[in-house]
């Protein structure tokens, strides 16, 4: 998902590929829906599936089994509908509880829509539109003190931290027991999940500190250190604070018994490994130079390096 990502013309195959996909499991899907009961009772719940499969096959399957031929508007309208039906099924799911699999489904075919979209449409997926406007890289202020820049960092901590590992999966949690998709979890996972969060938010808390006062900067895009951190938690991996951000999302999934917060945390791994870490990196090595390259040479992004 890179923008150093796969040539052009292996992407424009590969998405076309996924909507060729999309289109014979859509269409088994929709052979179930009206075979199975119980299919059409998890993913469509007392929905008429006559009414819903006379806009979703034309719109859905047809649109996309074209869109495999590489016709960018088909791609388009596959793709458009399927983000149409996901969130109108995920307002059907909250209000009456029914059909939650079926929102599941389509958020996941939305995702791989999009991406497949674009490999059909550029050829690759844009991710530098990520690192533009105020998310753009930036070196912090030379004239901000340590003090200052800690107390920013710690401020942001508290937003950050309060928004994605409270506020989201909370919410994310309400929707899985609304949608009827929730598992059982084992009695060890809460205790387990205390012990991952404690020690993932000191890591997190400890590589904030090191960056901010001794970077000369800030963890955020538009705020970022004036020199390379490679002491305290830096010494042994690249990313400290994105291994610990995802460690206490999976962490917070075990407390509240969410798979689906623990979904989350993976996703948003992924999504940071292969949609932002490149931009970050060659914002460093462009910066630092040799200094970066041979960092970079000698700690891992994710495996500790001890």
């Amino acid at each position: 998902m890179s923008s150093e990502g796969p040539a052009p013309s292996r992407a424009h195959g590969w998405g076309r590929i996924y909507f060729a996909v999309q289109a014979v499991a859509g269409l088994a899907w929709w052979v179930g829906v009206f075979l199975s009961p119980a299919i059409r009772a998890a993913t469509l719940g007392r929905l008429d599936p006559v009414s819903v499969a006379a806009f979703d096959i034309p719109l859905f399957v047809i649109a996309s089994g074209v869109a495999a031929f590489g016709v960018r508007a088909a791609a388009v309208v596959a793709t458009g509908w399927t983000g149409i039906v996901a969130v109108a099924l995920a307002v059907y799911a909250t209000i009456t509880t029914e059909a939650g699999w079926g929102v599941l489904i389509m958020f996941a075919a939305v995702a791989c829509s999009v991406v497949a979209l674009f490999f059909v449409a550029q050829g690759r997926v844009p991710t530098e539109l990520i690192v533009r406007g105020p998310f753009a890289f930036r070196p912090a202020s030379t004239l901000r003190g340590n003090a200052t820049n800690v107390g920013s960092t710690m401020g942001q901590l508290i937003l950050f931290w309060g928004f994605f590992l409270v506020v989201l999966p909370s919410v994310m949690w309400w929707l899985e027991q609304r949608w009827g998709v929730s598992l059982l979890f084992p009695s060890a996972a809460a205790p387990v999940g205390f012990v991952v969060l404690l020690l993932a938010s000191s890591l997190g808390i400890a590589s904030a500190v090191t960056m901010s006062s001794t970077g000369g900067g800030t963890p955020l895009p538009s705020s970022m250190p004036n020199r390379l951190v490679i002491a305290g938690p830096y010494r042994w991996v690249r990313n400290p604070m994105a291994v610990a951000g995802i460690s206490q999302g999976a962490a917070v999934g075990l407390l509240l018994g969410s798979w689906l917060v623990i979904a989350y945390a993976v996703i948003g791994s992924l999504l940071w490994n292969y949609a932002v870490r490149p931009h970050e990196e060659a914002d460093l090595e462009r910066r630092f130079g040799a200094e970066f390259q041979q960092y970079r040479g000698s700690v891992r992004c994710w495996i500790p390096h001890w």
